[in-house]
């Protein structure tokens, strides 16, 4: 075996190597997303939503409804009731 070729297979076995850390590390952000509640109407005693009332509750007698929701805004499935 010529020293070209056995420095070849190093240098291929260190870059695989490197590879496999910089994949192994830059995915390992991706589990961070964190499931949060987020406000998104409101209901009254009658089961009916208020007009012109927000996402967020404000007044008496009043019953927030909230969602599940990811850092994209998108409920997630199995996430809510």
């Amino acid at each position: 075996m010529s020293a070209g070729l056995t420095a070849r297979r190093i240098a291929t076995a260190i870059g695989a190597g490197a590879a496999v850390v910089a994949l192994g590390l830059g995915s390992a952000g991706v589990a961070d997303a964190k499931i949060h509640q987020e406000d998104v109407s409101c209901t009254n005693n009658g089961g009916n939503e208020p007009g012109g009332q927000q996402p967020t509750c404000t007044g008496g007698g009043l019953t927030q409804n909230t969602e599940n929701q990811n850092p994209a805004g998108h409920a997630p499935p199995g996430q809510n009731p």
